[in-house]
């Protein structure tokens, strides 16, 4: 079992007011260390980013711009390799 894995369970069931009555005290043991206050400060972090006003909207096909872009995009491992662009770290030698 993560010891530490369920403390953060605990810790955000308890965030989120859905604590069974048996973890209350669980939550309130863990938020006392350092990891627990970070862990506490980390989900309040992330759900007020979640809540954020997400400002005006983006242009019309903006999604579909970018699917198209990436969907563009050579797999890693795949890209080709300009023949005239000398290689990375590769210092072209003068010819006499």
């Amino acid at each position: 079992m993560d010891t530490h894995k369920k403390i953060r369970e605990h810790i955000s069931a308890f965030a989120d007011g859905a604590s069974a009555a048996a973890d209350v005290d669980l939550a309130l043991a863990a938020l006392q260390g350092d990891d627990g206050r970070q862990t506490w400060a980390l989900y309040h972090h992330i759900g007020d980013v979640l809540r954020v006003d997400p400002g005006p909207p983006l242009s019309p096909g903006f999604a579909a711009s970018l699917a198209a872009r990436v969907a563009a995009e050579p797999l890693p491992g795949k890209r080709t390799v300009n023949a005239e662009a000398p290689a990375v770290g590769v210092v072209p030698v003068a010819s006499a």
